[in-house]
């Protein structure tokens, strides 16, 4: 049907002026090698059909002989895609390109055997323009070669063609990809000022006088102003063409209220480009910090890798949105794209929530940090792709600065400020109106090479402590904290005796928030510095959801696998996420949100561990609370254990860091957080309850129950109905209960899936780190009593759960 629609568009093209359509559909891949499969007539019909995106590594199997460091996934190797269509005679005379948003990774691009280019970096789009090597009235194959290289990353990257393609028709004369620019230089309270550049391209052999009319619709959809001007052309001639707008009484785009202006470029009837921006200002004040709309704003920022766990790296407008709504819950109002270039859905959804975004560019330079890095194709590439993702991504409103690299080795080289340098004009020269940032690691090697004075804002990764020595040496400078924390923790799993430790037998990481590799330390260190330091714009912590590969703190490499990292194996993804590779919160989230979010706006508190413990294991249980009220009462069995007051009675948390005033090698000391309140309580059965007052007022509160033996399953699906179109999907939590509907948080139960209907499972998780059964299987075991199913359809459906023993559930799906 869609081809079909597609068909009828574009033989409408002569009225249009543009057709821009998904060119996801239809597609045949085939992974390995298949010489000759870039000429049309290749027979392709033993290849497997599907649609894009599509990353062909998360479909496994794990396997130690995969290096764990990336996920122990098979992302590297060849792999094929081709797709035939048919290219009607009234495209004869026009421009068709195709457009790939992402392609993992160096990627070579063929139509009908003649090939277009190539493009080595995974996470930057590009577009091949097709005209002159189509076959007019008949069909044409379109071949793309993959080549993911082992050991060419440090996380899990993905593979294939997983973000999204698009063909775009226009006459000769038209827009070119990316070719509108918009910035507000000038906002007051009745107007704004907006400047926008149109990049016009005429590659016929006439010359083109015509009309550029530019209209602003305001966010009810009403236009509010409109400047036509006459343009001329030359055959063959590229130009731009400057404008500013006055805007009356302007909405302003902020973080409560994101409100989107849409431009409406249009070139007479030849071409026609819609963008969305938003007006706003970003001012930041050494000393003080960054001014949003000149309202204060600290940076509560997380960083994100791409995949989206169980599903990988393939994109999914529904995964990016519910992954930044969680963020959102937890208090972020900002992400850092660590460390590469996003997809364009990211950043249209921060856009349309009000999401700050630092938007990073590359993990490496000129000196790789793995085998077959970045650095292999840097001198060719790095300023292209420099240059494409900040025209890509000036227009979002969301986005407030560019970061050049992250952890570059070229902060060792006395000569490293010349790249970091050149770097920072490319950023200027494309978009003046923001300011440069990158993370560094090496301190103070970084600002002794003088790398770190070569950008607008330094970011210091790990180096809370040394925020003070920063400004105080360099009062000029605004500062941010990069990357901070590096805590991690497993959902649901809690480790007794309260102790630092270097592994644990089971690979997973108790959840009291303490534990992490040697440059990590507990969240409370960054609040405490941040309060200390106000000048200091905010942090990005590591990170805001697991993500597969770098099993941090486990896997350490393993010389006799070839530098592989799979010592520890089967740990095979992080476990740095204030939520789990599902979404699923960890106790961290909680301690992020009673700082991140107001007492007014969400009054909450959080009480851990389970309460489910033998008391034959342990008999003095530490228990924590973190609220953002001002004071937390416990109850056992209804009988109250003492009030405490946040910030007064200071709390015990063990020191698991080595430049922690008062470390003790062997020995690690614990520090005081006025973040966390506890009580160590003698274990009995029953209910653990917490209580949070404000101002002598309750608020909130939370409870924790022994649990019997598991008797039945409920699931909770995030949205029961949800959209025929864009390949839209539920996620189902699975929990695991008791007779009393009592969440039994020990339970590892395996539970079948069947779908009853058009429905599809898209992809089953846990969150656990350690678990290497497929994503693609039909049948998951719950961890610390949870797992997940990911569910899509064309029409309504219904999804059944069992299990051995267990009570089944099945939910209704309904598809509009």
């Amino acid at each position: 049907m869609r081809t079909a629609i597609l068909f009828l568009l574009l033989t409408l093209l002569p009225a249009l002026g543009r057709v821009h359509e998904s060119f996801n559909e239809g597609w045949k891949f085939h992974k390995g090698a298949a010489e000759g499969a870039e000429v049309a007539a290749y027979d392709d019909a033993e290849w497997r059909s599907l649609n894009l995106p599509h990353d062909w590594a998360i479909e496994g199997p794990f396997s130690v002989e995969y290096n764990a460091r990336c996920g122990g996934l098979p992302f590297h190797g060849t792999g094929w895609y081709r797709k035939t269509f048919e290219a009607p005679q009234e495209w004869d005379g026009k421009r068709v390109a195709i457009t790939f948003d992402g392609a993992m990774y160096n990627a070579h691009v063929w139509v009908n055997g003649e090939f277009l280019g190539n493009r080595p970096f995974g996470y930057m789009g590009f577009q091949f323009d097709l005209s002159s090597h189509l076959n007019y009235g008949e069909k044409n194959t379109i071949a793309v070669r993959l080549q993911p290289e082992d050991l060419s990353s440090r996380w899990y990257p993905g593979a294939g063609l997983y973000r999204n393609t698009w063909l775009t028709v226009t006459e000769k004369a038209h827009i070119p990809l990316w070719g509108v620019e918009i910035s507000t230089p000038e906002v007051a309270e009745k107007s704004a000022t907006v400047k926008v550049v149109v990049h016009l391209r005429n590659e016929s052999e006439e010359q083109l006088s015509d009309s550029l009319a530019l209209t602003i619709s305001n966010p009810g959809g009403s236009e509010v102003a409109e400047v036509i001007q006459s343009v001329v052309l030359n055959a063959g001639e590229q130009r731009e063409v400057t404008t500013s707008i006055l805007l009356p009484d302007p909405k302003l785009w902020d973080l409560e209220s994101p409100h989107l202006y849409t431009l409406r470029s249009k070139l007479g009837d030849k071409d026609e480009v819609t963008e969305t921006f938003g007006v706003r200002t970003v001012d930041y004040i050494p000393g003080e910090g960054m001014y949003l709309n000149g309202k204060l704003t600290k940076i509560k920022g997380v960083c994100l890798h791409h995949d989206h766990g169980p599903l990988g790296a393939a994109v999914s407008y529904r995964a990016t949105e519910r992954q930044l709504e969680i963020m959102k819950e937890m208090g972020a109002n900002s992400i850092r794209t660590a460390h590469n270039p996003p997809s364009p859905e990211q950043l249209e959804l921060c856009d349309k929530m009000g999401i700050l975004v630092q938007v990073e560019a590359f993990d490496c330079w000129k000196i790789g940090k793995v085998e077959n890095g970045y650095n292999k194709f840097w001198d060719e590439w790095h300023e292209r792709d420099l240059r494409d993702m900040i025209k890509r991504d000036r227009n979002h409103p969301s986005v407030i600065m560019w970061s050049i690299g992250n952890e570059i080795l070229e902060q060792g080289q006395e000569d490293g400020w010349k790249l970091a340098r050149h770097l920072h004009e490319i950023c200027k020269d494309e978009d003046p109106t923001r300011l440069t940032s990158a993370g560094f690691n090496w301190y103070p090697t970084a600002i002794e090479n003088g790398l770190a004075a070569e950008v607008d804002v330094p970011g210091f990764n790990y180096k809370p402590m040394a925020y003070g020595e920063v400004s105080s040496a360099h009062p000029d400078w605004n500062i941010l904290g990069s990357e901070t924390s590096s805590c991690t923790s497993s959902r649901g799993v809690y480790h007794l005796p309260l102790e630092k430790y270097e592994k644990h037998p089971s690979l997973q990481v108790t959840s009291y928030d303490l534990i992490g590799p040697v440059w990590a330390y507990p969240p409370d260190v960054e609040f405490m510095q941040l309060k200390k330091n106000p000048n200091v714009l905010g942090e990005y912590i590591w990170t805001g959801q697991d993500y597969l590969g770098e099993p941090t703190p486990y896997g350490g490499r393993d010389n006799s696998t070839n530098g592989y990292w799979n010592d520890d194996w089967p740990s095979r993804s992080s476990y740095f996420g204030a939520v789990d590779l599902c979404g699923l919160p960890k106790d961290r989230f909680y301690l992020y949100q009673s700082e991140w979010t107001s007492v007014e706006e969400n009054p909450m508190v959080h009480v851990l561990p389970h309460w489910n413990w033998l008391e034959s294991e342990e008999t003095q249980i530490p228990v924590y609370a973190y609220t953002n009220g001002d004071e937390v009462e416990l109850f056992l069995n209804g009988k109250s254990l003492g009030r405490k007051k946040k910030g007064t009675d200071l709390a015990d948390v063990i020191v698991n860091f080595k430049w922690w005033p008062g470390f003790k090698e062997g020995q690690p000391e614990p520090f005081q957080s006025p973040y966390r309140l506890r009580w160590d309580v003698a274990y009995e059965p029953g209910e653990l309850k917490v209580i949070a007052y404000h101002n002598g007022k309750v608020i909130a509160e939370d409870v924790r129950e022994t649990a019997g033996a598991p008797a039945k399953i409920q699931l909770t699906a995030d949205r029961q109905t949800i959209s025929f179109e864009g390949n839209d999907i539920s996620y189902v939590t699975v929990s695991i209960l008791d007779a009393n509907g009592v969440l039994c948080p020990r339970a590892d139960n395996l539970v079948q899936f069947e779908i009853d209907g058009p429905g599809e499972i898209a992809a089953v998780g846990n969150g656990d780190a350690t678990a290497t059964t497929s994503f693609q299987a039909k049948e998951r075991k719950a961890f610390s009593g949870k797992c997940m199913v990911i569910v899509k359809g064309s029409e309504d459906f219904t999804l059944k759960a069992s299990g051995e023993g267990l009570e089944s559930e099945a939910i209704k799906i309904s598809v509009e």
